[in-house]
């Protein structure tokens, strides 16, 4: 059993809405941010997707190759992941900033450990860096990047990254990447360089080792699914287990959750498999406070109320959250 975290301390973050269908720029997101971190976010969270089909999370999650060439389907595009971490380094202090999750399948995994280490420095040690494998494929071929074999493609970029941080130079040779005598110059700022989050949901025997393996930060995503301490309960003794398994202890893990909170007034629906973190401030908090009773030490929450109103909105909970 994980030590329950105290519900005053458990930290939230707020995954940014940095998708649209239409026009999206700096100074909304800038504004979301900055609101978000004076109604009480400790952190703030950016996707990384390119181009996706939009209003429809089962064609997001199969994201199939057609996509892009069928006229019946409106796209979504996102602003480019670290880049949009970058602004947030200088712009907004004191919060994290993390990414959830980078695909390491759109970037040379090298690269993605020197951009990783330049923005934890500019941010002064706030970075959390997510990885993931890049479950798109339609996204991959569109823009062209290579996308079979693409849990092994993962492997091999954690295992760079990994080292990357670690050691003073490295030469790899695997099947997917090559480096020569690589090294991070200026090195990082934190020892080891910023943590590593690999985020799961019902992850097949391969993935659980990589979390226990590489990351020293566990997210389980519930965005789309079912926002309940028992779903989470029931996700983290995977993962446990795996830990177990692989001769971690599961406690050297930080268990964090993603989940969608339906905002009254947004309009949204959920479908009839969905039970999103919801209800009155006092309701939503109970929920939060049932995470916390787990052991997990941080809750994104993807608000379904657009702008600072929607961040403005969620205040109360964090209100309700705190007086515990």
């Amino acid at each position: 059993m994980r030590p329950p975290v105290p519900p005053e301390q458990l930290r939230l973050g707020l995954i940014l809405p940095t998708w649209t269908t239409t026009d999206l720029h700096w100074p909304q997101i800038l504004d979301i941010a900055s609101t978000a971190a004076q109604v009480g976010f400790d952190a703030l969270y950016v996707a990384d997707h390119l181009l996706l089909p939009s209003n429809n999370a089962e064609l997001k999650r199969r994201a199939g190759v057609d996509f892009p060439d069928d006229p019946e389907v409106e796209l979504e595009g996102y602003m480019e992941c670290f880049s949009v971490l970058a602004a947030l380094a200088v712009a907004i202090p004191n919060v994290a900033i993390g990414s959830l999750v980078a695909s390491t399948g759109y970037r040379n995994p090298g690269l993605m450990a020197k951009m990783a280490v330049t923005i934890d420095d500019i941010s002064g040690g706030r970075l959390v860096l997510g990885l993931g494998a890049g479950d798109s494929e339609g996204e991959h071929l569109t823009f062209g990047f290579p996308h079979e074999q693409r849990v092994g493609r993962f492997e091999e970029a954690l295992r760079i990254t990994r080292d990357l941080f670690s050691k003073d130079t490295l030469d790899f040779d695997g099947a997917h990447h090559r480096l020569r005598g690589a090294r991070l110059l200026p090195v990082a700022s934190r020892k080891g360089g910023p943590p590593i989050l690999i985020g799961t949901l019902n992850p097949r025997p391969r993935m659980r080792r990589l979390v226990a393996q590489y990351a020293d930060i566990w997210n389980g995503w519930f965005g789309y699914t079912d926002a309940s301490p028992e779903s989470a309960a029931e996700q983290l003794r995977i993962i446990d287990a795996a830990c177990r398994e692989h001769g971690r202890d599961p406690n050297t893990l930080v268990a964090t959750t993603a989940v969608r909170g339906a905002m009254p007034g947004s309009g949204y629906v959920p479908r009839p498999d969905e039970r999103p973190l919801a209800g009155l401030p006092r309701e939503m908090a109970e929920t939060l406070r049932g995470h916390a009773r787990l052991g997990v030490a941080e809750v994104q929450v993807a608000l379904t109320m657009g702008g600072p109103e929607g961040v403005r909105a969620f205040e109360p909970v964090i209100a309700e959250l705190r007086s515990s």
